[in-house]
């Protein structure tokens, strides 16, 4: 194994990772092909490049972002120290002079005497990683011909172009004096059952079943639909505009193809009974389960590119989730990304190929926080593995932790997840105020990461 650790790709994840390795007193070679060659949505020269907005979020201890924050501060996390010194006035978020953070992480990274950096795009990952453990960290837009290195290296076809998502909301904020348990057909009432019989065989077979079922009348469908179609979105990229595939068609483009589109899709009701009335709803939303303890639910077929503020708004009129917690909105973009559930651990370390590490939004973290926080995690096991140091697994209780065990527990359709108390272990006492509730998680959560780092070095 050789003295050395590589890492590709110089942005918050990559930055990060070598900070961390170098910190350990390991050299670290450092690719990065800016300024050699640009991504469609980069421009500027230096490391860490912030691309969209300047905020990493919330500094609050009641959100998972800023507990997630905090839990980086205690790591020594050289970027979001960075991110404090840079900071401009945001209220209770933590927003950057994007320009002067990275600056001064290229700085901070350049005169490191550890780390070298070197300004070319990666095109033979087999022969780079050969007898030497690597860090690959190159972003949602990854070139196109390190994308087909990590294919190979990965054994997938190609990589996942995540287009759309929907939202997800946390199972207890669903009203269920409206919605109903249930798989399509096996909950419709028979033609020749009784509605005692069926509403037993319903109460028998409740925890067989996969889907949280939403029902809507008519008029809670027309209410839904008119405000759908007039809501606000989000303009995308030209680059992004040509890789928008019909299969994964935003659900107000659908809406727009007329009223009833709908309730021919994604929110057909055939198939079902609505317990309070004992017929067919108009309509129907599905909920799918999305983690594998069932504390979040993805509103199936609702990927959307409606801003933020409107989706809350919105789909907040669907019967059910009026009171909704939504733990990530729904997003449309390019973000290359690997089937991290199969491949990565959850120290961001290939299962298979342990020389390989992968960190930022290219493991399934969606978010700049989200991206140091794997950069961080990645760097020190790394190091750890060179050294023969025990790898560092956070407890799920912690954010970090809650991250990387998303990533890497197998689920059925997996796509990126931003910090939220959605993917954490759940208290023991169910809590009314949300507030509370996540002063508790959060106290919780720090808690835990001291406990677990209580004789280690950062």
């Amino acid at each position: 194994m050789k003295e050395y650790i590589n890492v590709i790709g110089g942005g918050l994840a990559g930055t990060e990772a070598a900070y961390q390795i170098a910190k350990r007193g390991i050299k670290i070679k450092l690719y990065e092909m800016k300024p050699k060659k640009f991504s469609p949505a980069h421009s500027n020269k230096n490391l860490a490049e912030i691309v969209c907005s300047n905020s990493f979020k919330s500094n609050l201890h009641t959100n998972a972002c800023g507990v997630l924050k905090e839990e980086l501060r205690i790591l020594d996390s050289l970027l979001i120290k960075i991110a404090d010194e840079t900071a401009v006035p945001a209220g209770q978020a933590l927003a950057v002079d994007r320009e002067e953070f990275s600056k001064k992480v290229t700085e901070e990274i350049e005169k490191n005497e550890n780390i070298e950096i070197i300004n070319e795009e990666v095109t033979n990952l087999e022969e780079l990683i050969k007898d030497t453990i690597t860090i690959i960290a190159s972003g949602p837009l990854t070139s196109d011909k390190l994308a087909k290195e990590i294919s190979k290296l990965t054994n997938q076809d190609k990589l996942y172009f995540y287009d759309a998502a929907a939202p997800i909301v946390t199972k207890e904020s669903i009203n269920f004096d409206i919605a109903f348990w249930g798989d399509r057909y096996e909950q419709e009432r028979g033609k020749d059952e009784s509605i005692e019989d069926w509403q037993k065989r319903i109460e028998e077979n409740k925890e067989k079943q996969n889907y949280i079922n939403l029902p809507m009348n008519e008029e809670e469908y027309n209410t839904f639909y008119d405000n759908l179609v007039n809501a606000e979105v989000v303009e995308l990229h030209n680059f992004e505009k040509r890789e928008i595939f019909e299969g994964c068609m935003p659900i107000e483009i659908m809406a727009k193809r007329g009223k009833d589109t709908l309730r021919f899709g994604p929110l057909k009701p055939v198939g079902f009974t609505d317990p309070r009335t004992g017929r067919r709803p108009y309509a129907l939303v599905q909920l799918r389960q999305d983690d594998s303890e069932g504390k979040i639910f993805n509103l199936v077929g609702f990927q959307t590119n409606l801003k933020f503020g409107e989706q809350k708004r919105v789909f907040s009129l669907i019967p059910g989730l009026e009171n909704a917690e939504f733990v990530k909105y729904g997003v449309m973009h390019r973000n290359t990304y690997i089937n991290s559930t199969e491949l990565l651990d959850n120290t961001y370390n290939m299962k298979i190929n342990h020389n390989v590490f992968f960190a930022g939004q290219i493991t399934g973290v969606e978010g700049y926080v989200e991206s140091i926080a794997s950069g961080l995690i990645a760097g020190i096991n790394a190091a750890n593995m060179l050294q023969g140091e025990e790898k560092l697994v956070l407890p799920k209780e912690t954010i970090n932790g809650a991250l990387a065990d998303y990533i890497s527990t197998p689920k059925e359709k997996f796509q990126p997840m931003n910090a939220n108390f959605g993917i954490v272990p759940v208290l023991d006492k169910r809590i009314k105020d949300k507030k509370v509730k996540y002063a508790i998680l959060g106290d919780r959560a720090l808690e835990e990461l001291n406990k677990t780092i209580k004789n280690r070095k950062f």
